[in-house]
């Protein structure tokens, strides 16, 4: 890996001496989306797909940033104005950069060249493990020691400040603090975060990426956070304790849900009880019930598509035929939604037959679908010597 690193970098920036290289994974979601900015629960994993970036240290204030499979460079300095608007993926690497500048934790520009293996815009994390694996590599590269839980916030803040996207913590924590055959259950308000061991003997998870990519699913994302938040301003006039949508309880919303317009009132309905969801799916790891986890995924998918209303027919049907497989446990859609991918809980006798099923469905298997094997963690992999 390190020399396929350097050579990448070399190619593009001369001598990769001195250059860090880090990687970071992407992340599917098993039970818990739109709970996380809602102050909610949520239990993503960590897959087998990831982002490499390597970077190196320069004398001035440049920065060079090269997308190795885009074949597009960038360049900006830090003592400039920086323009990020319509471009693309410069946000989530020029952003970690320029953050950690205004904070004073880095005094020089770099160049930075990365590449990847998740699919990008599909709802697998792939913007957080970009970041992350950017600030992982920054944070070696000028000692700064960073806590993993500082590291994963510093992440989400570029989100919001550079490219405007307004999610929560889920993405950034998933990508740092992920653990092989663990899922990671974050409880989004406190940000304690603990890992659950996943005993799927005989099962494994399946990932079908759509294929179809929604042009305004960062802003349908950005209003249904905004309905969220109007719905809580309503629920509040009736009872203060309530400041987000984790405070709601199924009894909140018969007591007070005639106050809310028909949408708003669907969307609580939504976070409530996913965020029950949640909880019930853990227990489910906990005593070894499968099947149990996966008729909550099969809730949960249905929540979304009723209630929040970000699902796609695509999206449906793949999650309809999938559970006509025996030995489908469950299947939902996984992410901001609006297309990109299903999740399926499936025994491992059932996966051709589940391939048979899907695979006229997608433009190409190969590339559409990820039998999620035993990832790797974020972590510098290597200091070129």
């Amino acid at each position: 890996m390190t020399e396929r690193a350097a050579a990448v970098f070399a190619k593009r920036f001369g001598d990769a001496t001195g250059a860090v290289v880090a990687t970071a994974p992407g992340r599917v979601n098993l039970i818990g989306d739109h709970t996380d900015y809602n102050d909610g629960f949520v239990l993503p994993a960590i897959v087998d797909r990831d982002v490499e970036a390597i970077v190196r240290r320069r004398p001035d204030r440049r920065v060079r940033i090269f997308a190795a499979d885009l074949g597009e460079l960038r360049e900006a300095n830090l003592d400039g104005p920086i323009d990020y608007s319509n471009s693309g993926w410069l946000p989530f690497v020029l952003g970690v950069v320029h953050e950690l500048s205004q904070r004073g934790k880095i005094e020089s520009g770099v160049d930075v060249v990365f590449r990847g293996s998740i699919p990008r815009g599909a709802g697998l994390g792939s913007s957080a493990a970009l970041e992350v694996a950017t600030a992982l590599a920054l944070d070696t590269a000028f000692s700064l020691s960073l806590k993993p839980v500082d590291l994963a916030l510093l992440c989400r803040d570029v989100e919001h400040r550079y490219a405007g996207v307004q999610c929560g913590v889920m993405d950034q924590f998933a990508s740092c603090l992920g653990r092989s055959d663990h899922a990671l259950f974050i409880d989004c308000r406190s940000l304690d975060a603990r890992h659950v061991p996943m005993p799927l003997e005989g099962h494994r998870l399946v990932i079908i990426d759509s294929g179809v990519r929604h042009e305004d699913s960062e802003s349908a994302s950005n209003g249904r956070r905004e309905e969220c938040e109007r719905a809580v301003a309503i629920l509040h006039e009736d009872d203060a304790s309530i400041t987000s949508l984790r405070d709601a309880t199924p009894e909140t919303l018969e007591k007070y849900g005639s106050r809310l317009p028909p949408d708003l009132l669907a969307r609580c309905r939504h976070v409530v009880f996913e965020n029950q969801r949640v909880l019930e799916a853990c227990g489910c790891l906990a005593n070894g019930d499968p099947a149990g986890f996966g008729r909550l995924m099969n809730a949960s998918h249905l929540s979304l598509r009723n209630d929040f209303e970000v699902s796609h027919p695509l999206l449906d049907r793949l999650v309809e035929e999938a559970n006509e497989v025996e030995g489908v446990l469950g299947a939902r859609l996984t992410g901001v939604g609006f297309g990109g991918c299903t999740v399926s809980l499936v025994s491992e006798g059932a996966l051709e037959e589940l391939q048979l099923r899907l695979e006229p469905l997608v433009d190409d298997w190969s590339a559409h679908s990820i039998v999620v094997a035993t990832p790797e963690r974020a972590r510098v992999t290597e200091v070129i010597a």
